[in-house]
């Protein structure tokens, strides 16, 4: 690596590591909860009854479905009814994903059905190279079972496009039918000819059989990567992702080109404040509000699920750590949650397309995103107290509203404030959002963390101050 690879903030290196590895969900969480382990949390689970075995200065944190995460740390002098200060990102993002039954053959090819997810940019995973990570249920020798992860860290897919010669007009008019131009490709038939054909008939096939769903080729690359035999393979959850990593980039590094930066930068920011916070001399000493990062799945479609927003992953956090209805209501009442998402910078190419006065640029700070209409959760109380957070650590804020004739897009900010919860929406600016490769600033990520770290350090006292009836 030269030294201009290696120049950049350090806190930009640490999110190209985390991006790196984490080309799903269920990797993001894995990363997430090594970071927090190294910073002393420990792993409890919803199903105990971890509620007695809270201690105040504690760290904890829990999973669910591996997909989604929350943290939180208790402060001295606890008792329940104290408030919740919360930072909510998303760690899903736009992509392709492997059918149940995905085996397809065509042309002499050997294809992979795949379903959209998200609202992607979808032509630009044309002539990518693609490969595949999830989770993939297994059995042992002993007949149980396990869901583990697996990333293949090659080439193995792609949807090339079709020539020019063939489709004269798609330089001027590039458009594509999702369902029958949109297949990637995965290798030759010829390749599988050689290979013993199995006896499989349809009505001895188990329920839990899944091996005629997929090509042979493909079942033996995952049984070969989680050392094991193909038929102990019985289902699996498969992503696509681009295998071209993360990196800064622009004359000076101050850029980041990566996938999924929408929402695991600002999901890394959290990661990353709570671990810190959680390590310092100060967090011994501090007082007030339980701490907590909540990461969750499923934003991109809606966040209606057992691990999205709207799930009861927080309503039962504030329950476990109150559970009276006196001191939950109380707890409600004093808790604060800073829905993190990221942002639109102002495109050179497009000027039009913001607001002449809400525009704001990457790397110059975090963006405070108000709505009307409520698409975002923030208010004047809401702004008031992040802009106090940031003023503390010597940052910059920039305000983003949408035009009047263009719609808005959401974030996870206003289903949550339906708990009663005090709620605003802040986020970074970039580049290219729900594209297979987007662009933001490289000093923006310590601008993330600063906030974060300021909120869990001096929001109890901030809110002391503050009186709204």
């Amino acid at each position: 690596m030269t030294m201009m690879q290696q120049s950049g903030p350090e806190a930009a290196h640490k999110l190209l590591d985390f991006v790196n590895a984490s080309p799903t969900p269920f990797h993001a969480v894995q990363a997430a909860s090594a970071r927090l382990e190294k910073a002393g949390f420990q792993k409890i689970r919803e199903h105990d009854d971890w509620e007695k075995s809270l201690k105040a200065g504690g760290k904890y944190y829990f999973t669910r479905n591996q997909s989604a995460l929350l943290a939180f740390t208790v402060p001295q002098n606890w008792q329940p009814g104290a408030g919740v200060s919360i930072v909510a990102t998303h760690i899903d993002s736009p992509n392709l994903r492997v059918r149940p039954v995905s085996k397809r053959t065509k042309s002499g090819y050997l294809q992979v059905g795949v379903e959209t997810y998200g609202g992607g940019l979808w032509h630009t995973w044309f002539d990518r190279d693609l490969s595949l990570a999830g989770r993939v249920v297994i059995a042992d020798k002993s007949g149980k079972f396990q869901s583990r992860l697996v990333k293949i860290d090659r080439p193995i897919l792609r949807i090339p496009n079709l020539a020019i010669h063939l489709n004269r007009g798609a330089a001027d008019n590039f458009q594509f039918n999702l369902e029958t131009e949109y297949v990637p490709i995965t290798g030759l038939v010829e390749a599988q000819l050689n290979e013993s054909p199995k006896e499989s008939a349809a009505t001895n096939k188990s329920a839990a059989d899944i091996q005629g769903n997929h090509h042979p080729a493909l079942l033996a690359l995952l049984a070969d990567h989680l050392s094991v035999s193909p038929e102990f393979i019985h289902d699996f959850e498969l992503h696509l992702y681009d295998i071209q990593p993360a990196v800064l980039g622009g004359l000076n590094n101050e850029f980041i080109f990566a996938p999924r930066l929408d929402n695991q930068f600002s999901s890394f920011a959290a990661v990353e404040a709570i671990s810190t916070f959680a390590s310092s001399s100060s967090f011994n000493v501090l007082e007030g509000n339980v701490n907590c990062i909540a990461l969750f799945n499923h934003e991109e479609i809606g966040s209606v699920s057992t691990s999205g927003a709207e799930s009861s992953l927080i309503p039962f956090l504030l329950q476990r750590l109150s559970p009276t209805p006196a001191a939950y209501a109380q707890s409600v009442a004093r808790s604060f949650l800073i829905s993190s998402d990221m942002g639109h910078a102002i495109h050179p190419n497009y000027t039009n397309k913001h607001e002449e006065n809400h525009a704001p640029i990457i790397n110059g700070g975090v963006v405070i995103k108000t709505n009307a209409k409520q698409r975002y959760a923030s208010d004047a109380i809401g702004t008031f107290v992040v802009k106090k957070l940031i003023e503390k650590k010597g940052g910059k804020v920039q305000e983003y509203e949408v035009r009047n004739d263009m719609a808005c897009g959401s974030t996870v900010g206003p289903m949550l404030s339906k708990i009663g919860v005090r709620t605003v929406d802040v986020g970074c600016a970039q580049l290219a959002m729900h594209s297979i490769r987007e662009t933001a600033g490289s000093h923006d990520v310590q601008n993330a963390i600063d906030l974060f770290t300021a909120f869990f350090e001096g929001f109890s006292e901030l809110d002391k101050s503050l009186t709204v009836e």
